[in-house]
């Protein structure tokens, strides 16, 4: 039953994902910025419901642009939860550009990618983000760097927090917990860490039991005199006090 149930999730992803795609081929370019804003967020939030995943939002309200929202990373699911709470750009590894269609759509939605290895790129996606600050956007990063088991944080890297620095504009933690609907037990189903591929990373959300994605959002911070280290530092014990 489990196995089927999985084909019909994957079928459902898959119209929205051809929804998606047909959107972005033949709709986009005539749309306005609040209608593609608006059709991304709407497709996320259908992504969610196609893999059976309900998102759930609490603590504070979401600050708008511009801003710099910072999240902990469990998943590939981070990013569609994100964006179904509302417009983002994400600052996302440069690999994420070359996957099949995941990248093609990355790359509409305004997703700023970074060769994570070269301090010359970082500097590069810095002035890009400290531009979309100024020109009032929300943007998001997972500033642990890579993804978690979902049970502690990873130390902070503070490089991307410059362009919030520079630009005096706030910066709001959220906090991500994914736990399994009947029994309120974390999902570890929805891990994607360690040697896991995608593919097999999809196939164990498309199997798992109903998941509740918790958002926890804190208020937003200014920088007040802090530099970039400091501030991570303390953006990583706001996380850990909306983790409790």
């Amino acid at each position: 039953m489990r196995g089927l149930w999985a084909l019909l999730r994957l079928a459902r992803v898959l119209r929205c994902l051809a929804s998606g795609w047909w959107t972005l081929q033949l709709r986009f370019s005539g749309m306005g910025l609040a209608q593609r804003e608006q059709a991304i967020q709407a497709w996320a939030e259908g992504m969610l419901h196609a893999f059976g995943i309900e998102l759930q939002l609490q603590g504070q309200r979401l600050q708008q642009g511009p801003v710099l929202r910072v999240a902990n990373h469990i998943s590939w699911l981070d990013i569609l939860c994100l964006h179904a709470l509302g417009h983002c750009r994400f600052v996302a590894k440069a690999e994420v550009h070359h996957w099949p269609v995941i990248g093609f759509m990355a790359a509409a939605a305004g997703t700023l990618f970074i060769e994570r290895q070269s301090s010359r790129d970082a500097l590069r996606v810095v002035h890009q983000m400290a531009q979309a600050l100024k020109d009032g956007d929300v943007l998001a990063v997972f500033p642990e760097g890579t993804t978690s088991d979902g049970q502690s944080l990873l130390p902070f890297h503070a490089n991307l927090l410059q362009a919030a620095v520079v630009t005096q504009a706030p910066v709001q933690p959220l906090y991500l917990r994914y736990t399994d609907k009947a029994t309120g037990q974390r999902a570890s189903s929805v891990c994607y860490i360690g040697e896991q591929t995608l593919v097999g990373s999809i196939w164990r959300t498309l199997t798992a039991p109903q998941v509740v994605v918790t958002v926890r959002i804190g208020e937003p911070q200014p920088a007040h005199g802090r530099d970039r280290r400091q501030w991570a530092q303390d953006l990583r014990q706001a996380m850990l006090s909306l983790a409790e």
